[in-house]
């Protein structure tokens, strides 16, 4: 069967490579005048204000869009691309979670693009060029530094994505620092989603490879090896790279073999009870495994050995203990397990399997067809 696999030009994975912004940019790019987007809670970090350090001792005034919020309005993207236009900027770095890298992909696009915002939706309606475009995650999870995806909420609460090889990144930086001071409850939510990145591209109905599946894999055996020590230590840097070097591997999967059922189930979670991403992956995740289960088994099963590499049985025994596994690993790390632990009623269900139903982009992926009904049904079971 054939199959193409893309990704970013350059990923550097090493500790401190955030302070040698300037030497990458100068090295590839003849860049004048650096956007860092980000929003205030990695300001308040301080690790804003050391990549501004070193940008400016390697020549360069940056300056700082911080108004990023989690699951980015259309609003924002918009400000933040006024922002850089009004200071010309030609080199855009994206600092922070998966909602600040986004935000600077979309940043990069409308500098240079003369499409409105509401025609790039879908799958590859973006056209033209972009502007210059760094990833430097301060969180491993969403794998956003390696896709060539940009979820946005509209003002109807609803979450939509843009899919375009524009997308993708010149260069990503991998630097452990970034992460030493991520919280341990966001250290779980996010590795979790990353683990979920992994589980759905390696039983992606479309576009899975040998190269996807190889990655997905290896990230999920890297997540799984690292996130309870990362979990327990924040400052554990050995734990925090094998986590970004995870959930990178994880993103490059799911950008290749798209992702499915436990993000289109999740999204509208997170869009109409602003529920974070990672949470909301978590807390569908194993109703999601269970539906999938007459489809999926054989990938559970494999997927089952790379976690549990003494496990033994049927491939249902075996499928059935890497979703247990995965249940047990989110009680460990002390995520909710329950719908109605986020503030999500009964009677919100059918308006979330509503919006489930919209996300055709991921569903036609899932392994299992999935209806209303069946939306419906595992969002009960999730409750």
């Amino acid at each position: 069967m054939g199959f193409q696999f893309e990704t970013v030009p350059l990923i550097v994975n090493e500790n401190g490579a955030a302070g040698r912004l300037s030497e990458l940019i100068k090295t590839r790019f003849s860049c004048k005048r650096v956007a860092i987007i980000t929003d205030a809670g990695v300001v308040e970090t301080g690790l804003v204000k050391s990549v501004v350090s070193a940008l400016t001792k390697g020549g360069f005034n940056p300056i700082v869009f911080d108004g990023v919020e989690p699951d980015p309005s259309e609003q924002i993207v918009l400000e933040a691309a006024s922002f850089a236009k009004a200071n010309d900027a030609d080199c855009i770095v994206g600092l922070g979670g998966g909602s600040s890298m986004d935000t600077a992909k979309m940043v990069a696009v409308l500098c240079c693009s003369l499409q409105p915002l509401h025609a790039l939706y879908g799958i590859g309606k973006v056209e033209g060029k972009r502007l210059q475009l760094i990833q430097v995650p301060t969180t491993a999870g969403t794998g956003s530094e390696v896709t060539p995806i940009a979820i946005l909420t509209r003002e109807d609460h609803s979450k939509m994505g843009i899919v375009s090889p524009q997308l993708y990144a010149d260069v990503a930086v991998l630097d452990p620092e970034l992460t030493t001071k991520l919280p341990a409850e966001v250290t779980a939510a996010t590795g979790i989603d990353a683990m979920v990145h992994a589980i759905e591209a390696y039983t992606s109905l479309h576009q899975k490879n040998p190269i996807s599946d190889a990655l997905a894999r290896e990230a999920l055996r890297q997540l799984w090896t690292h996130i309870r020590a990362a979990y327990m230590d924040g400052g554990d840097i050995p734990a925090r790279s094998g986590m970004l070097l995870g959930a990178m591997m994880a993103g490059q999967a799911f950008a290749n073999s798209p992702v499915a059922a436990v993000h289109a189930l999740a999204y509208p979670i997170g869009g109409q009870f602003h529920v974070p991403h990672g949470l909301s992956n978590a807390l569908i995740l194993p109703h999601v495994l269970r539906f999938n289960l007459p489809e999926a088994k054989h990938h559970y099963a494999e997927l089952a050995e790379v976690i549990l590499p003494n496990i033994s049985g049927s491939v249902d025994e075996k499928a059935a203990g890497f979703i247990r596994a995965l249940e047990n690993l989110c009680f460990e790390l002390g995520i909710p397990d329950h719908l109605a632990q986020v503030g999500i009623e009964a009677n919100d269900l059918p308006k979330l399997a509503k919006a489930a139903m919209d996300q055709t982009r991921l569903l036609v992926n899932n392994p299992r067809r999935v209806s209303y009904d069946d939306a419906l049904s595992i969002y009960r079971e999730a409750l």
